[in-house]
């Protein structure tokens, strides 16, 4: 039995692997595990790791290293990847209040970790760890650990033995703000369905048809294209109805006369100013509107040729050469008014309107082939990794401090991930990727790291809570946890009238974490609390990973 013992204690690369290869598979069949309908998920990885390193089952060190900073950087840059088309939109007006809420927990939570760590003694890096794990933000874990590593050319146990001692308290605690908000406000189910019902009635973001009979002497006689000249807001007309009965695709050269019937598809808050602008809004149905009509469809359009990334409508012309209108883009989802000045990404869904055999000729222009999607798109990926590893090492001088700082291998790839999913399109980079590759990337990646992470802090984690003092650094984590979200939660209550559907996602969203959504999603019932969630995730997945650095570096 010696060649067993060689293989799980030899040092070699073999050791390494399935050393790898048993504490993951061991934690992914202990993520399964719920307790009172919650899961540690793929942390568990990482309590595997610490068992089997204290049981003396470790690996090489160089090639612990390795494995686990790779592994740091296809899951942060993956995460990237994924958030980055929203990243930007989530900063605009429509989720700016939940964007502020969330970033007042972020600093609520760095704010309570420095009076904790004045107040205990331990080191900025310990209370670092027990910040990641109390709000289960992973990313930050990797970026601290980074950090101190390139300041100190060694790692820093007690920054993993921190995040592990706080994470279990850290998943239960965040649920546990949830329903002592709902109890502090007297939370029922049926009342806020109430609450919701009344919001969805006034939406303004709402994308909606609605037909028109034209009635403005200025409009009478007009193209379509010299509309935008008379009144700019965002609408797309869909189609023109005459005075004969005949229905027409609404194109840039179509002219408008006095009684002609228009589809418009305009968002809700635009409706009332828009029907203003034509004349009188009346009812229509679809059969009226041809909508079922063989020769005049609405269609969706795939976008998977190369060479449209990152073109504008208006650039393509797609109304002049085939005659036909497209009134909306699902991008990653969301559905957008199709502006002349959108730019199309791989991956788009465009809904065009108008007959068979122009929509054939509109769809081979823009590629329309699932098969294309199904593809991988690996340039991006490595190119953008070598970028964020080149950007994540320039140092960064700071007058006052001594050391230049770096955003390191997670920030680096994060925000070049960011950046590239954004603006890649417009240089005809291709950084569509389906969402089950985009999610095996980010689980193989933090899979490898939160095993290496647990079998390299595993030596010292028992003799750390006995000897060490850790177990008073769970009760540090739960603190943490939950006092700035009962204190946003208030505001977010009793100041800005949030519904509780939406405030349970803005919880699990400025926490990054994931149980904490499931537990919104089967309490509330609808898709609010993913909205919410989806909102205040890219900025704060960022805003944890640069404090976390900045903890490190600063404190």
């Amino acid at each position: 039995m010696e060649w067993i013992s060689n293989l799980f204690f030899g040092g070699s690369v073999a050791q390494s692997v399935i050393v790898l290869a048993c504490v993951i598979t061991i934690g992914l069949i202990l993520s399964k595990i719920k307790i009172a309908g919650i899961s540690f998920g793929v942390t568990w990885i990482l309590f595997v790791g610490i068992a089997f390193s204290h049981f003396g089952l470790t690996m090489d060190i160089h090639t612990l290293h390795f494995v686990k900073e790779f592994g740091l950087i296809l899951f942060v840059y993956s995460v990237g990847l994924q958030v980055g088309p929203g990243f930007f939109a989530s900063l605009k007006k429509g989720g700016l209040k939940l964007n502020m809420l969330a970033v007042l927990i972020v600093f609520l939570g760095v704010g309570v970790t420095l009076i904790i760590k004045f107040i205990s003694g331990l080191s900025v890096s310990t209370m670092t760890g027990i910040l990641s794990g109390a709000i289960t933000n992973t990313p930050g874990l990797g970026a601290a650990q980074q950090t101190y590593t390139e300041m100190h050319g060694v790692t820093d146990p007690s920054i993993a033995t921190g995040y592990a001692l706080a994470y279990p308290l850290g998943v239960i605690g965040i649920i546990l703000s949830m329903v002592v908000l709902r109890k502090l406000f007297s939370i029922t189910t049926e009342g806020e369905n109430e609450r919701i019902k009344e919001l969805q009635k006034e939406n303004p973001v709402e994308t909606i048809r609605c037909s028109i009979i034209v009635e403005n002497r200025k409009l009478f006689g007009r193209y379509v294209k010299d509309l935008k000249q008379l009144y700019a807001a965002d609408y797309v007309m869909s189609r023109v109805h005459d005075k004969e009965g005949k229905i027409t695709i609404a194109t840039a050269d179509t002219r408008i006369n006095e009684g002609d019937r228009v589809l418009i598809v305009t968002q809700k808050k635009n409706l009332e100013e828009i029907v203003r602008f034509f004349g009188c809004q009346v009812e229509m149905t679809d059969n009226e509107w041809g909508i079922f009509d063989v020769d005049v469809v609405p269609r969706r359009v795939l976008v998977t040729n190369n060479s449209v990334n990152g073109r504008s409508l208006a650039e393509l012309k797609l109304g002049k050469a085939f005659g036909i209108t497209v009134t909306r883009i699902n991008r990653a989802g969301v559905d957008l008014l199709a502006k002349p000045d959108t730019a199309l990404q791989i991956g788009d869904r465009l809904t065009i309107v108008g007959t068979q055999q122009s929509i054939d000729g509109a769809a081979k222009l823009l590629g329309n082939s699932m098969k294309r999607l199904r593809e991988p798109n690996l340039i991006a990926i490595f190119l953008g990794i070598a970028l964020g590893i080149l950007v994540g090492t320039i140092p960064f001088m700071i007058p006052g401090i001594p050391q230049p700082i770096k955003l390191g291998l997670a920030g680096g790839p994060l925000i070049v991930a960011i950046l590239i999913s954004k603006f890649g399109p417009k240089y005809k980079i291709v950084t569509y990727t389906t969402m089950s590759a985009n999610l095996m990337l980010r689980e193989i990646g933090i899979s490898l790291f939160l095993a290496c992470v647990g079998i390299d802090a595993g030596g010292n984690f028992v003799d750390t809570i006995v000897n060490g003092g850790g177990a008073i650094w769970i009760l540090y984590g739960f603190i943490i946890t939950i006092v700035p979200i009962l204190i946003v939660g208030i505001i977010g209550r009793s100041i800005f009238k949030m519904n509780y559907f939406s405030l349970m996602g803005l919880i699990a969203g400025s926490t990054t974490d994931p149980p904490a959504l499931a537990y919104a999603n089967s309490t509330s019932g609808n898709d609010l609390p993913a909205v919410s969630y989806a909102t205040v995730y890219p900025l704060t997945m960022f805003l944890r990973v640069l404090t976390a650095q900045l903890l490190v570096l600063f404190c």
